[in-house]
């Protein structure tokens, strides 16, 4: 036999005996009250949607100044804002309630909207941060909660909803103009006990 068709020499250890990689550590968060500290992560999240997605109908990112503000006047309604946290504290995602229509008779209904980072959706995120919205908003004393969905690529959005409750109450199209195509809505609401 030749000594270049001898088997080469292996590098390296066998499969067995090799130092196996740790697990990826599992998808953990925690959900609270958001505080002003928050605001430049959820500035990012939001912007991320306005600047790539037709999930927001807003076309201009917001500032850090909007935010603040936005948190401010939500906290003077005592209105929900919560966040979801990993545990070395990035947020995650964000959900509050705000005003539906700014008249007194409406004051326990209110619109809410839910954004997740985008490495933190599919993976149950979006729906415990809904039901901790719900029970916030219990709390707080609303009776109706209401979503508005824009309808480009929302599938997941209204399976969401419907998996808690909500029920589709009507849809309006074409009512706003983003990246050069027409986006429509789709209105779901629920009533909290």
């Amino acid at each position: 036999m030749l000594e270049e068709e001898y088997e080469p020499r292996r590098l390296g250890k066998p499969f067995h005996l090799r130092r196996m990689e740790p697990p990826e550590p599992a998808f953990a968060y925690a959900i609270r009250p958001a505080t002003a500290q928050d605001m430049p992560d959820v500035r990012q999240i939001y912007n991320h949607y306005v600047t790539n997605t037709m999930v927001t109908l807003d076309t201009e990112t917001r500032t850090l100044r909007t935010w603040r503000a936005k948190f401010a006047y939500l906290t003077r309604l005592d209105l929900p804002f919560l966040v979801a946290v990993s545990p070395t504290g990035q947020v995650l995602g964000y959900a509050l309630c705000e005003p539906w229509v700014q008249k007194r008779s409406a004051r326990f209904t209110a619109e809410e909207s839910i954004y997740l980072r985008p490495a933190s959706t599919g993976k149950g995120l979006g729906t415990a941060l809904l039901r901790a919205l719900m029970a916030a908003g219990r709390q707080a004393g609303l009776k109706q909660l209401l979503a508005v969905i824009a309808d480009g690529g929302a599938e997941s959005s209204i399976a969401l909803h419907r998996s808690l409750g909500f029920k589709e109450t009507g849809r309006m199209g074409r009512v706003a103009f983003k990246f050069d195509r027409w986006i429509g809505t789709v209105m779901m609401q629920s009533t909290l006990r």
